[in-house]
């Protein structure tokens, strides 16, 4: 990578070329970073999020995976940082009705659509410039009527920023809008994989997980929620209090066995009714190193994924191979499949309508 300018020495962005596509587009990389220190990484392809660093006691570690280069994340099937969309999580049979017309979403060779299909917009090259004054940078990206069988013009904009915390800490703030010239379905998310103890240093299973969700979607087929919001009391998905992730990650729970351990939305307490005025602190992971990662957000659905399908054939942008439950993915976004399944809840944007949403990743550090 070659850069263009010098990061900044107090809050503010500088920018490097991080590769070019196999179309040819230049992919940009923005450095973010802070006066306490914290910094975050974001590429134009695909709108990823592709480091953040927090400092504190027991140092500057990397908090998530992202890929080498531009041709690691074309190779790569694992959205690694990546904001997806138009619609996040899963569509059944790649399909939906709207004002009575079908429409199909081009899947490559899977049966249901994934994260907005086979060319989503984590393929995508996005318009990024600074925002002056800030460790901030805004992502715009045009989606036209029919781009992956969604009816009407999307316009999306992904504002992300970086900041720190009184007493320590950093935190990084996604704040999402889009609108529309025709109804279309609409639910965006970020897909960065997490570990608080850093990058490479080991499995998430020891880590505590607390999630404010008292019932999660189970399964089906494919991964396409059955329709039922079912209570997570007295089974696996319990996270009401803290607990650790690997502790029934491997029990013969039929729900487990199916996704091959977590990867399953939780209907969040604070947002399902109805979106908070501001963010609503939902989940909480603590590492062995007492690093924390908070989620704050206004969706009314989290994807917990412990990182099951990874196989081992990415490897990070510091050389760590990345395996099975290495990370965690924790996808603040509509409940997946709501676009067939209606109490889920409205995911439809008129024309006329602004689709918001906000969500903050929070990093504590360890108590010295």
């Amino acid at each position: 990578m070659s850069s263009t300018s010098a990061p900044a020495e107090t809050a503010g962005t500088s920018c490097e070329t991080f590769g070019r596509t196999s179309s040819g587009e230049d992919v940009q990389r923005w450095l973010l970073s802070t006066p306490a220190g914290a910094e975050a990484a974001v590429l134009s392809l695909g709108g990823t999020l592709h480091s953040l660093r927090v400092p504190g006691a027991g140092g500057d570690v990397e908090l998530v995976a992202g890929l080498p280069d531009v041709a690691a994340i074309e190779a790569s099937g694992s959205f690694f940082g990546a904001t997806v969309g138009r619609f996040a999580n899963r569509i059944a049979n790649a399909r939906f009705s709207l004002g009575g017309v079908e429409h199909h979403i081009p899947s490559g060779d899977a049966e249901h659509a994934l994260h907005g299909g086979a060319q989503g917009f984590d393929r995508k090259v996005w318009t990024v410039e600074p925002v002056p004054g800030e460790a901030a940078v805004r992502l715009r990206l045009t989606s036209p009527d029919g781009d992956m069988g969604f009816p009407g013009t999307l316009e999306v904009e992904v504002v992300y920023t970086l900041s720190d915390l009184p007493g320590g800490g950093g935190e990084l703030r996604i704040d999402y809008l889009a609108t529309t010239d025709a109804p279309t379905p609409v639910s965006l998310t970020n897909h960065a994989y997490y570990n608080v103890d850093g990058v490479g240093s080991g499995t998430i299973e020891p880590h505590l997980l607390r999630l404010a969700a008292s019932r999660y979607l189970p399964v089906g087929e494919g991964l396409i929620p059955t329709g039922e919001l079912r209570p997570v009391a007295g089974t696996p998905f319990d996270f009401t209090e803290p607990r650790r992730i690997g502790e029934r990650l491997r029990e013969a729970d039929p729900q487990i066995v199916a996704a091959q351990g977590y990867d399953h939305c939780w209907v969040l307490d604070a947002t399902f009714e109805a979106a908070p005025a501001e963010p609503a602190l939902v989940a909480e992971v603590t590492g062995t190193s007492g690093r924390v990662l908070q989620v704050l957000t206004d969706r009314p659905g989290m994807q917990f994924y412990s990182g099951n399908f990874l196989d081992g054939s990415d490897a990070d942008a510091e050389g760590h191979t990345v395996r099975q439950s290495d990370t965690l993915c924790l996808e603040t976004q509509a409940l997946p499949d709501a676009v067939n399944q209606p109490h889920f809840g409205d995911v439809v944007l008129q024309p006329g309508q602004e689709w918001r949403s906000t969500t903050v990743m929070r990093v504590l550090p360890p108590r010295s």
